[in-house]
């Protein structure tokens, strides 16, 4: 059972005026933006990372293989965390634990800026992951139950605003090297906004109470839910498309596609913005057309697009493939967290976890995958081997009763 707390008293006996209405509009309205801007915060973090990692490698003299396995750190960080999130979630409250998570996340952002060895950078990654991943889990148990008060589609859009934080950090990224500021100086300001940000808004979430029987002992390991299981393994599809599309796509354009060196980051750019555009139209869609046949047509957009891009490696078709893929992976994880998070009998926290765990091997098995295979047969057939992917996706969509 779930209580909802918020301020207001929004009676549904008699008449409601319409100034009541509007604000009570008013206020849901206001917990929508301070989610949102929890979302922003998570996504602006990862962004600024991933912005200064060329000036770090620098600043630290690290070699492509040191850089390599210092970069392994952040998911094995989130993969430790991942058995624990839902159930911190469940016990301490997401308002709680995405309040914390955040400022932490900013916080060992600013450690990073300020490591000197590598194994200083190694240790901040990995509790940059840990951070990252409980954040994700409190936030989009704070976006189901938004959900819930809205009673409408509006988990996409969340995801739409973590994506736009990622365009806000490489921007910022760029102003900072232009002013010549140093990864530590360029963190902190960062992490300083992102506490702008919880400071405004944290009054505004959700706080949410889940009660469980405290009779019951708590085994140690429970079969998975066979429906929340399906949604993993599409969303493992996902984001091994989704995980090729941040690591290989640059390199695919230069190696295949053979653009000039301005135009390698066109692959990656297209795909980005797509997919933030997909996710600010998701909801709509699937008001408009339901979450099944969103998913469906997703998941042949995803194999189209990789499609286009392997038999068609000139500068416009693999552009518009690109895109394509990016369209094709925007709605599916919100959408999947959004069902896996209504499920009965279990805490949204906890299931959202669920489903992670599985979704998030599809984003770090699919890179490798992709260099395995590419080593064997070449990149244009790994690209080609993850495509099927969109396909499994579209097949498996018709056969989860949650989707339908």
């Amino acid at each position: 059972m779930i209580r909802l707390n918020f301020i207001g008293n929004f009676s549904a006996q008699g008449k409601i005026k319409k100034s009541f209405r509007n604000a009570k509009h008013s206020y849901l309205t206001r917990i929508r933006w301070a989610v949102s801007s929890f979302y922003f915060g998570m996504g602006l973090c990862f962004a600024t990372w991933a912005s200064r990692i060329p000036d770090i490698k620098i600043a630290l003299d690290l070699s492509p293989a040191d850089l390599g396995s210092i970069l392994l750190a952040l998911p094995l960080g989130q993969l430790t965390m991942m058995p624990f999130s839902g159930r911190l979630v469940t016990r301490y409250g997401s308002h709680r634990l995405v309040l914390f998570s955040l400022i932490m996340y900013g916080a060992f952002l600013t450690f990073m800026g300020s490591a000197t060895t590598s194994w200083q950078l190694a240790f901040g990654l990995y509790l940059f992951g840990m951070c990252g991943n409980m954040n994700s889990i409190a936030a989009n148990t704070q976006g189901v139950y938004t959900e819930k008060l809205f009673n409408k589609n509006i988990m996409t859009s969340f995801h739409g605003v973590w994506s736009f934080a990622g365009f806000t950090g490489a921007l910022i990224g760029i102003a900072m090297l232009a002013y010549k500021m140093t990864p530590f100086q360029h963190f902190s300001i960062v992490a300083l906004l992102v506490l702008v940000l919880v400071g405004f808004n944290y009054k505004y979430l959700i706080k949410a109470k889940e009660y469980k029987k405290t009779d019951e002992k708590k085994k140690l390991f429970t079969k998975p839910d066979p429906a929340l299981l399906s949604l993993g393994v599409i969303g493992f599809g996902c984001m091994a498309s989704e995980g090729i599309m941040f690591d290989w796509s640059g390199v695919y354009f230069e190696e295949i596609v053979k653009v000039p060196g301005p135009l390698i980051v066109l692959g990656y750019t297209s795909f980005m913005i797509m997919m933030a555009t997909g996710r600010f139209l998701g909801d709509g869609l699937i008001t408009k057309f339901g979450r099944k046949k969103v998913i469906q047509i997703s998941g042949l957009l995803i194999s189209t697009g990789l499609f286009t891009a392997v038999f068609f490696p000139y500068l416009i078709p693999a552009t518009a493939g690109f895109m394509l893929v990016g369209l094709g992976v925007s709605t599916i994880v919100p959408t999947l967290y959004s069902v896996a998070g209504k499920t009965p009998h279990i805490p949204p926290g906890e299931a959202i976890a669920m489903v992670t765990s599985v979704s998030f091997l599809g984003f770090l098995i699919g890179p490798p995958i992709i260099g395995y295979t590419a080593e064997l047969f070449g990149l244009r057939f790994s690209f080609a081997f993850i495509g099927i992917f969109g396909l499994i996706i579209a097949f498996l969509v018709s056969r989860v009763k949650a989707l339908q």
